[in-house]
């Protein structure tokens, strides 16, 4: 199963709405067969704009972030019952990137000028290696076309 990134936005409620409005999202999840990584609470704070959601307008949310696994064919019927429910102001479910692979830097080198460094030299190796077109003076052209 792919990772997934559930972004939510929720109107400011007391804590056990809050709970419950929280629990109904995971279970929506679990019911369709998906694996919930990690919840976190991103706080409540104020919103870049305000949004209109379910008839009503907000400018303040308390955002949480789900990270789970779900087979891909349920994303919509998760989108759609999250539209559904009223306590949620907006819902984003993104793809989890996968970590790149760290690279290995040392000060020494970067303190280096750029060309003794050893990715530079490999790419002024590469550059000499690469042929360039050349302008011929034999062309059948009287004239140098790029003039001197």
């Amino acid at each position: 199963m792919i990772n997934y990134e559930l972004l939510l936005l929720l109107r400011v409620l007391p804590k056990m709405e809050l709970k419950q409005a929280l629990r109904r999202t995971a279970d929506q999840i679990f019911e369709k067969g998906g694996i919930i990584r990690k919840l976190e609470n991103l706080g409540t704070r104020n919103m870049p704009y305000k949004t209109s959601a379910h008839g009503i307008v907000y400018n303040r949310a308390s955002y949480f972030l789900f990270e789970f696994n779900t087979p891909p064919s349920s994303l919509d019927n998760l989108l759609d019952e999250y539209s559904r429910d009223v306590d949620i102001i907006r819902r984003r479910i993104y793809r989890k990137k996968e970590a790149q692979e760290a690279f290995e830097c040392t000060l020494e080198e970067e303190m280096q000028p750029a060309p003794y460094r050893k990715s530079v030299q490999e790419l002024i190796d590469e550059a000499k290696k690469s042929e360039k077109p050349r302008f011929h003076y034999n062309s059948g052209l009287d004239y140098y076309p790029f003039g001197k």
